[in-house]
């Protein structure tokens, strides 16, 4: 999912203890791992009793608190000298906020948090975060081997691996299959067969709206942009961490796109959409035909909808391609903890990330299983033969790039998402528009630069 930009946030402390709902997946002992020391070689855990605060963001459309709170129960069972402490809040925003806020104040953060992957370069220059390259060395090669690349490509900066990922996602169009097949229509293609599609399948009562063809969320854009960006042609990023590409070709024409959806097509609400939260039971309610969301959203519209639920990448501009984007969280071991607490935490990953775990995880929330071996789990493999849709998410990892990650990441987003809004609302050429937030975002990236 998404961040939460947030500034205000909502705790909810959750000690677990002996919890009554258990995750599907058996227990299993987590082997032993090293714990990272500054400019040291890895010490073996000891069994001496420690306890680790995991702070983790809830605000998705699945039982995150339940199903965390569940391995928690099974990893205390396998491990008697740890205990886990789960924090729960709102969103990605709220977590990595508290950390600032906790750490600023002097006090002690967590042992383990899990924050969006695009937040390494922050966490990184701010000093919140360890490597884990010790940890890495010192375990099985296949571990870190197997997770999927598109998804490790965010674990990794100034030749240190710093972070697992864990509930990750990815952009998907969402539709529902059974208008189409009353329509006579057939998933896009293109972007013209998707625009003629939202069109055809809006349904309208005099001046009343009762049915639009797509939402389109827009007051958060950039993830849901880049897509649509890649599609046409050019990423808004690349390798450099200090260079982005927003006055280019592909993003005018991304807003262009956007804009025709309601002012020609007549397809999708005019103007910034802040429907994000209520886009998947608009889907599922019949409000909306289709709706641009995350992976992360598949098993709480599944379990709404009455229809077949169709799942795949944007359609690009041109016929025949298709573009994605990877999203979500990763695990992250903080600085500031004892050695002990991030030996216990590293053990906690490890056990949070084994196969069978992460397809459990996975099959019960709509997150995209983080490594290869998760796919080969029975359970998942039982799961995609009746929900295929499962798989479909998966895919779309094959159409993904890079996804916006950037030195300087919050201003230098605050600044797209400011001129992005602009050109929506109609304040701004979409070209002007494009270039004054390329002229500011280098200017906001020029002290990063070497």
């Amino acid at each position: 999912m998404r961040a939460n930009s947030r500034l205000w946030l909502v705790w909810t402390m959750v000690l677990v203890l002996a919890l009554a709902v258990a995750g599907c997946a058996a227990p299993v002992a987590a082997p032993a791992a090293p714990a990272a020391e500054s400019g040291g070689e890895a010490a073996a855990p000891s069994a001496e009793p420690v306890t680790i605060q995991v702070f983790y963001p809830v605000a998705v459309d699945a039982p995150i608190a339940q199903i965390l709170s569940g391995y928690v129960e099974e990893f205390q069972a396998a491990n008697p000298n740890i205990t886990v402490e789960p924090v729960f809040s709102g969103g990605y925003g709220d977590v990595k906020t508290a950390i600032q806020t906790t750490i600023e104040g002097g006090g002690a953060p967590p042992a383990l948090a899990v924050m969006l992957a695009t937040d390494i370069y922050d966490l990184v220059n701010a000093g919140y975060i360890a490597p884990l390259d010790d940890f890495i060395a010192q375990s099985d090669p296949a571990y870190v081997a197997d997770f999927l690349p598109a998804f490790m490509a965010n674990s990794a900066y100034d030749g240190q691996t710093w972070s697992i990922p864990f509930q990750r996602s990815a952009v998907v169009l969402y539709y529902n299959a059974d208008l189409f097949k009353e329509a006579g229509l057939e998933p896009p293609v293109d972007w013209q067969s998707w625009a003629e599609a939202a069109q055809a399948l809006t349904v309208r009562d005099g001046d009343n709206v009762t049915r639009w063809g797509i939402e389109f969320s827009s007051d958060w854009p950039y993830w849901l942009f880049q897509p649509l960006a890649i599609g046409a042609g050019q990423n808004i990023v690349g390798d450099n961490p200090t260079e982005v590409f927003f006055d280019t070709q592909a993003m005018q024409d991304t807003l262009q796109f956007y804009n025709d959806l309601s002012q020609v097509y007549q397809a999708t609400p005019p103007g910034v959409q802040a429907n994000w939260g209520q886009g998947p039971s608009d889907l599922a309610s019949g409000q909306t035909a289709m709706v641009a969301h995350s992976t992360g959203s598949l098993s709480g519209i599944l379990s709404q909808a009455d229809f077949e639920v169709g799942v795949m990448p944007y359609p690009g501009k041109e016929a025949g391609s298709f573009a994605s984007v990877p999203g979500g969280g990763n695990l992250y071991i903080m600085d500031g903890a004892s050695d002990a607490e991030k030996a216990a935490a590293w053990q906690f990953i490890q056990f949070l990330t084994e196969p069978d775990r992460v397809a459990d995880f996975s099959i019960q929330t709509g997150y995209i299983p983080n490594r290869s071996a998760a796919f080969e789990a029975p359970a998942w493999q039982e799961y995609v033969a009746t929900v295929p849709q499962a798989q479909a998410a998966a895919d779309a990892l094959q159409y993904a790039q890079a996804e916006f990650t950037v030195e300087n990441l919050g201003e230098v987003r605050t600044i797209l998402h400011d001129y992005i809004h602009k050109a929506i609302n109609g304040e701004m050429p979409v070209a002007d528009a494009m270039a004054a937030a390329q002229a500011d975002a280098e200017a906001a990236l020029e002290p990063f630069q070497q």
